[in-house]
């Protein structure tokens, strides 16, 4: 395995000069051309033996690498790389590439900072629970922190392409790191991740075509955040209890496109919603909520057909998905409704998806993880295997 040579650190240097973060006051070296860094290009790289390290793997790498923004130009994106243990199979170690799901938008909820007893560390700590499985069982698991968490710049949350863009990419990096990890590769993710997982499912092969994207798995995928604005407008029950993703949905389209400036759509007593988010993570976030008024979120000159518009933008019904997809949903999930997912895979299957959908009752958001460990398992490995994984469209 690579370790951190002085040609990353050349790199590294140069794209933080061109990304203005210098520390010191000497001349620093001339930027790259961004066409110089294709996307993939690993920048930096250390083993970590913290919380975010998966405790099965041979190492676990803190990574930077080179990936494309919301905006089209390059951006520096974290992860990590946890590679297994023995000897690599024929043809390299096929690979995991986790989406994570929502941690908050500020550079302290990047789940590669994760620490025991950190503000994330709830969440990660059961996602590396279900990861550490697959890299005990022979997978390179790959982890992207996504554009915006952990590096430089605004994180544009839910933006589907970005997402993909930073999913596919750290796969690239990774095999840049670790000769022994081969191209065949699963695309997989929750919630938010989720989202991000069949954004790949329908770009990544095309993004990526010297990789072998086999198969995609998405749990309880996040949807629907173009009825954000309406849901949030016209009151109701039930507001109060969704409220902490209010901010971070703002904050994410206001990172993908200035324009919607999440200031300007608020309220004085709902702005402290975006002074937590940038600061804090969701629990910090949940806790500005509780203080806000139900009837006093939106600023009456808020352009909410804005935030619609480009939310309409990144919905996954009309994804054309190129690669067979399992989509697993908790009865019980009060976050991603079983309605709205039931919705969802009815779509993907109209656009003729090679789609398998499982319900599992009883299980809530986070729960569906453990609940369809053993099916997803068998799919990916079905899949894998070249083996038909069934198709419930049909």
């Amino acid at each position: 395995m690579k370790t951190f040579q002085s040609r990353h650190a050349v790199v590294a240097l140069a794209f933080a000069s061109a990304l203005g973060l210098g520390a010191c006051s000497s001349p620093a070296p001339e930027p790259p051309e961004s066409g110089a860094m294709a996307p993939g290009t690993l920048v930096t790289d250390r083993p970590i033996i913290s919380a975010a390290a998966l405790p099965s793997a041979e190492r676990t790498d803190l990574v930077t690498y080179i990936s494309e923004g919301a905006d089209g130009g390059s951006t520096l994106v974290s992860g990590t790389v946890a590679i297994p243990k023995g000897q690599a199979p024929e043809g390299g170690w096929p690979v995991i590439s986790w989406a994570h799901g929502t941690t908050g938008v500020g550079d302290a909820c990047a789940p590669s900072a994760d620490t025991v007893g950190g503000p994330a560390h709830s969440y990660v700590e059961r996602t590396s629970a279900m990861l550490d499985r697959w890299v005990a069982d022979g997978y390179a698991v790959v982890q992207t922190d996504y554009e915006g968490l952990g590096t430089p710049g605004g994180h544009p949350y839910m933006n589907g392409t970005s997402a993909s863009n930073s999913v596919v990419d750290i796969v690239r990096a990774a095999r840049d790191l670790e000769p022994a990890i081969g191209e065949k590769w699963i695309a997989m993710g929750h919630s938010q991740g989720g989202h991000a997982a069949l954004y790949t499912g329908a770009l990544g092969s095309e993004r990526a075509p010297e990789l072998d994207l086999q198969a995609v798995v998405s749990f309880a995928p996040g949807s629907r955040t173009s009825e954000t604005a309406a849901y949030f407008a016209a009151g109701g029950p039930g507001i109060a209890q969704a409220l902490g993703f209010l901010p971070i949905l703002l904050l994410g389209a206001e990172a993908a496109q200035p324009e919607l400036s999440a200031d300007a759509m608020l309220t004085d007593e709902s702005r402290p919603l975006l002074a937590a988010a940038r600061t804090g993570c969701m629990n910090d976030v949940w806790a500005a909520a509780a203080s806000v008024p139900d009837d006093r979120i939106f600023a009456p000159d808020a352009d909410l057909d804005g935030l619609r518009e480009y939310y309409a933008t990144q919905e996954v019904e009309p994804l054309d998905l190129s690669v067979p997809t399992l989509v697993v949903q908790g009865s019980e999930d009060a976050l991603v409704s079983r309605a709205i997912t039931d919705q969802v895979t009815e779509a993907l299957c109209g656009n003729d998806a090679d789609l398998t959908y499982r319900v599992y009752d009883g299980a809530d958001h986070r729960a569906v993880l453990e609940a369809s460990f053993d099916d997803v398992h068998a799919f990916v490995e079905t899949v894998r295997s070249g083996e038909d994984a069934g198709n419930t469209c049909s």
